[in-house]
């Protein structure tokens, strides 16, 4: 049974975890990202130029700055979020507040790091006092999301709380059910866990144990994809 690391047991902590007995193999580290593998870059640009010029709905006229989303455009792994929130807005990035630092946390407690994923959320513009995504903000959304998804072809996506669970998955399953299963994002047939939003879990740290069982199986399903290759 492996032992933390130093470094992994500081995040852990840092989590509220005391204890962590890892049941699962290290994720391969070839899953940095690579300059000599060519993303179609021109894609990428075009999609991140016209969605930080996005007027398509009314959050254009309430935001400080489009959230696209940072990280790895070739990651294995994608995160994704419900919103921006006043940080995020303010910083023109995804989670960097208190559950940002927690989603970090997150990460480094089974070995990775957030230039090794890639983070965004479903809206890419910040909702007024952080009330939920109305349909219509989805919908002007849905697109960039899925062009994303496209380029950057992940391994596996997580999506983190239940309204990115239910957009995802166009479902309204309660998120204990979702967490207990498997799943497939239907636009682009990839694998999709959930697990709960980092900023439930700074409100409900006795469920941070539960958050860290499904890391472990994101860890295992990303070694598993890497060690087929």
């Amino acid at each position: 049974m492996a032992i933390p690391t130093p470094l992994q047991k500081h995040y852990l902590d840092a989590m509220g975890i005391q204890v962590w007995q890892e049941k699962q193999s290290v994720i391969n580290d070839q899953t940095a990202f690579s300059p000599e593998i060519n993303l179609p870059r021109e894609s990428w640009e075009f999609l991140k130029k016209g969605t930080l010029q996005c007027q398509a709905c009314h959050l254009s006229k309430t935001r400080q700055n489009v959230v696209f989303g940072s990280g790895n455009p070739q990651a294995d792994l994608m995160i994704i979020g419900e919103a921006p929130g006043a940080q995020e807005d303010s910083q023109g990035l995804p989670f960097v507040g208190r559950a940002g630092q927690l989603l970090t946390n997150m990460l480094q407690a089974i070995g990775l790091t957030r230039d090794k994923v890639f983070i965004a959320n479903v809206l890419k513009c910040r909702p007024p006092n952080n009330r939920d995504p109305q349909p219509e903000e989805v919908a002007q959304c849905t697109s960039i999301l899925t062009k994303q998804i496209e380029l950057i072809e992940p391994k596996l996506i997580l999506a983190l709380g239940r309204i990115s669970a239910h957009y995802l998955l166009q479902t309204d399953q309660a998120l204990a059910r979702m967490r207990e299963r498997d799943h497939v994002y239907q636009a682009t047939q990839t694998p999709l866990m959930v697990t709960y939003h980092p900023a439930y879990l700074l409100r409900s740290p006795q469920d941070k144990k539960k958050s860290l069982e499904d890391l472990l199986k994101v860890k295992a399903k990303l070694h598993s994809a890497t060690s087929i290759q």
